[in-house]
């Protein structure tokens, strides 16, 4: 059960226990010196007691920040794992949109090789002349400018 408002984690007010004129809030507040001061002239009954209660008032705020800190702590951890799945979500997304690139830059590669068996004339060896054909095509497509579409056989 989950504090909802302010009010809520305030300490439990409990009357009959108390000496005269001392609330609970004040019994929380008050320093050990404080406390001493004002246990004087008490029986030790008393005294033990409202060390009893003090102690339980105090034990109650601190469940209570505790309380306060892990749903802090989880609601943190919920935004950061939203945040962390739109980031997987965005990679999942670029690398699909790389991939479908590479392969358009395969297939074109693919047609260019096709292409240059093609112009070249006589049988090719698996050497320099592909590659080199190859290279020209592609260089010459990637910067637009006009050389020679085609190298000469080394």
């Amino acid at each position: 059960m989950f504090p909802s408002s302010k009010s809520e984690l305030e300490v439990k007010k409990e009357t009959g226990e108390n000496a005269p004129g001392l609330s609970d809030d004040e019994l929380v507040a008050m320093s050990v010196r404080e406390l001493n001061q004002h246990l004087r002239g008490l029986t030790k009954e008393d005294v033990v007691r409202l060390k009893q209660r003090r102690r339980t008032l105090k034990n109650r705020g601190y469940a209570a920040s505790c309380r306060i800190k892990r749903v802090t702590q989880k609601e943190e951890l919920e935004r950061q794992k939203t945040e962390l799945q739109q980031e997987v979500d965005k990679l999942a997304r670029e690398n699909a949109s790389m991939r479908l690139e590479l392969d358009a830059l395969r297939a074109k590669y693919e047609a260019l090789q096709c292409f240059a068996r093609t112009v070249t004339r006589g049988p090719i060896s698996p050497g320099k002349v592909a590659t080199t054909s190859v290279i020209t095509i592609v260089k010459s497509a990637n910067h637009n400018t006009s050389p020679t579409p085609f190298s000469a056989p080394s």
